[in-house]
């Protein structure tokens, strides 16, 4: 395999598809029967340019939920210290004060097995917690008590509902616990073991321990300049779990080793543990036509298990703006690899060369690889253009001790699939554009302005740009903004979502005003796609505020 994937043909089906996706820069390695191989393709920044090798630093996104689920697996495992914490235990018995569900039945049912394996009920509410730019940002403690407040939207254990928060709220049960920050538990038990010297937690401890020239700008293609945005990546304390581990190809390939072999802090029973089949991921295959020689992946605890040609693959993917990585290991050939790249293109790239290395370790005939085909004979890429980064009037100025980015998104978007890329739309619309409503509007703008609560969402406060009725919500995870069309009947209203991050992106989103007494009372905005009816906000200021 070693020679495989150094030799002339491979990587010119790289670089052929690192131009067809847009991805500057990529990195891959493998483990076969314990031996490690690495390789790196193109540019981990276009502006300077520095190349991308098995040593730049990424984001690994949602890979990191396999870390978290670790580290409560470590805890189940030390029945001495720990014994209270279970697979099966409550998250209400374990964290009494913080851990309360909405709804009847949920705070007193839902397990730690229930948090890791995404099927609490609960749907993303992504768009809900506050992260750099806000006036307080969340943490993996306010995360959680927080989760009382927004809305569940299907019985628990009933569906697969991929869901950060919960990883989030894992991560506070391992520092309430273990009497440490998560970033600390993790140094303790997985890298300094496992030997992965340049990986941590959050963008700045990389920075601080000296690897910020080793870190990969992030890009997004802006298909209408045909040029690159870059996209510098703050700290997310309020996402850490369900992302933000920043790690490299050559380091991350270690940690798919430890699986392999159950090296270091991986034990059988932890293992066994972490691959226990849990939730069918009917949501990421239902509709949708079947892969060849591939079955529905099934999710165990930060893992998803499939089987591909008669081996059982386990795996984990993470994307977000900028950057995109995937890590799989096929147990019963001892083989493992590992693909990062800085881009969200990066997903198309590596679910084709999964395949193919998969493939070519079983002696697939390349006539029957039915992806190998694409990209056989193509020609060089281009070369890349960059182009400059965006940031906001409200970005604050990142340092080696503080990296808050200037955009006002924090990391927690890093942990989106790519299959879970339509709920990120507001209700999973379409992103076409439709023809506002005509207006009946006789108020003026000025009636509809002013700040909004719910308590889960917190608040958003509604403004006037360019004559049109505005929110700015840059203090978020996923910062964002809404800019409103016209109003129909006073109340009914279409905007535009856009993401602080993206040359793209932006879907329509409605809302509705409510009217009381002449006065504008309440706000509902479809924020959450899962949940059948608007997520609504009470105007402050008015009387029927508390």
């Amino acid at each position: 395999m070693e020679d495989y994937c150094r030799s002339a043909a491979f990587e010119a089906r790289i670089q052929a598809m690192m131009q067809s996706y847009h991805v500057p820069g990529l990195s891959l390695a493998i483990v076969h029967e314990g031996k490690i191989t690495s390789v790196g393709w193109g540019k981990a920044s276009l502006n300077p340019p520095r190349p991308c090798t098995p040593d730049t630093l990424f984001d690994i996104a949602s890979c990191s939920k396999s870390l978290t689920a670790a580290s409560v697996a470590l805890l189940v495992d030390d029945d001495e210290k720990y014994p209270e914490v279970q697979w099966d235990a409550l998250m209400s018995d374990l964290l009494p004060d913080d851990f309360v569900m909405p709804g009847v039945g949920y705070t007193e049912s839902i397990t730690v097995d229930d948090v890791l394996s995404h099927r609490t009920g609960m749907p993303r509410h992504d768009l809900s917690y506050l992260g750099p730019l806000a006036v307080q940002i969340d943490n993996a403690r306010s995360v959680t008590r927080n989760l009382r407040n927004l809305s569940v939207c299907a019985p628990l254990r009933s569906k697969y509902m991929y869901n950060n928060m919960m990883y989030t709220v894992a991560t506070h049960l391992v520092e309430v616990k273990a009497k440490t920050t998560f970033g600390d538990f993790l140094d303790q038990n997985f890298f300094g073991p496992l030997g992965m010297q340049s990986t941590c937690l959050q963008p700045s401890e990389a920075r601080r321990r000296g690897f910020g020239a080793r870190i990969g700008t992030g890009y997004d293609w802006d298909k209408e300049t045909s040029t690159y945005l870059d996209i510098q990546w703050p700290d997310a304390p309020e996402a850490q779990g369900a992302g933000l581990v920043m790690s490299s190809a050559n380091d991350l390939i270690k940690w798919v080793k430890a699986l392999l072999h159950c090296e270091g802090p991986i034990n059988g029973r932890v293992y066994q543990g972490l691959l226990r089949l849990r939730t069918i991921m009917e949501s990421t295959w239902k509709g949708r036509k079947s892969k060849p020689n591939t079955t529905p992946p099934v999710y165990a605890a930060g893992l998803e298990v499939y089987t591909y040609r008669g081996q059982r693959v386990v795996s984990h993917d993470g994307s977000g703006f900028g950057f995109s990585g995937r890590f799989f290991l096929l147990p019963d050939l001892k083989f493992g690899a590992v693909f990062l790249g800085n881009a969200d293109g990066t997903f198309d790239i590596q679910s084709i060369i999964t395949k193919d290395l998969i493939d070519e370790l079983l002696g697939v005939p390349i006539p029957e690889r039915r992806h190998f085909r694409q990209f056989i004979g193509s020609k060089p890429p281009k070369p890349l253009k960059p182009k400059a980064s965006r940031a906001t009037s409200k970005a604050k100025t990142p340092t080696e001790s503080e990296e808050k980015g200037a955009l006002g998104v924090g990391s927690g978007n890093a942990n989106i699939t790519k299959a879970d890329s339509e709920s990120f739309m507001p209700s999973g619309k379409s992103e076409e554009v439709k023809d506002p409503p005509a207006s009946t509007q006789t108020a003026p703008l000025s009636a509809y302005t002013g700040p909004y609560w719910h308590p889960g969402y917190r608040m958003f406060t509604v403004g006037i740009r360019a004559e049109k009725l505005f929110i700015d919500a840059s203090d978020r995870s996923y910062g964002f903004t809404i800019t409103f069309d016209q109003i129909a009947n006073e109340s009914k209203i279409t905007g535009r979502m856009k993401y602080c991050l993206t040359a793209g992106g932006d879907g329509p989103i409605d809302a509705e005003f409510v009217w009381e007494n002449g006065r504008v009372v309440r706000m509902g905005l479809d924020l959450e796609s899962c949940v059948k009816e608007l997520i609504w906000f009470e105007k402050k200021g008015v009387d029927n505020d508390a």
